[in-house]
């Protein structure tokens, strides 16, 4: 009987990277539950400016789940992520409904290789470096890669929708 071929490891996130072809780096560190923020733990524990990470937050745009990609170092500007897509309103979704449509928990969702794949902003602050870091699709687990890839993988709208 011959034996099936093995699937390649990672996450849903890596696999999607190397299955495009894409230049990433994976970057992975000692994960503190106790951690009040994701995002800033991963820039201090890799040694990356804060605007250089990248969070992965889903909100509900008018009744969608729309996925928001802003700096660690600023917070999510709702009333322009409504603007970028031509809708209405805002809010963060709920997270388990996050969860559930990802396919990735809290704190680790990233936007790439999700089960669903959601409409995508990325903040326009992404286009001023060469590369930048998001979830690799767990805690403690980050991919850097060119925002450009990024946004090309992901289908994203680049906006302005990160605010200090």
């Amino acid at each position: 009987m011959p034996k099936k071929p093995k699937k390649p490891g990672g996450t849903p996130a890596t696999v999607a990277l190397t299955a495009a072809g894409t230049a990433f780096t994976v970057h992975t560190y000692d994960h503190d539950p106790a951690s009040p923020s994701y995002g800033e733990e991963a820039a201090q524990a890799l040694g990356v400016s804060p605007d250089r990470v990248f969070k992965t937050l889903v909100a509900d745009v008018d009744g969608e789940l729309t996925v928001a990609i802003v700096p660690v170092a600023g917070q999510l500007d709702l009333k322009a992520l409504a603007a970028a897509v031509g809708a209405k309103r805002a809010t963060m979704a709920d997270p388990a409904a996050a969860e559930r449509t990802t396919g990735y928990v809290r704190g680790g969702i990233s936007p790439l290789g999700q089960r669903k794949p959601l409409r995508t902003v990325l903040d326009a602050s992404a286009s001023l470096h060469p590369t930048i870091c998001v979830s690799a699709g767990r805690r403690g687990l980050e991919v850097e890669l060119a925002p450009a890839d990024l946004a090309a993988l992901t289908s994203a709208v680049l906006a302005p929708i990160g605010r200090a």
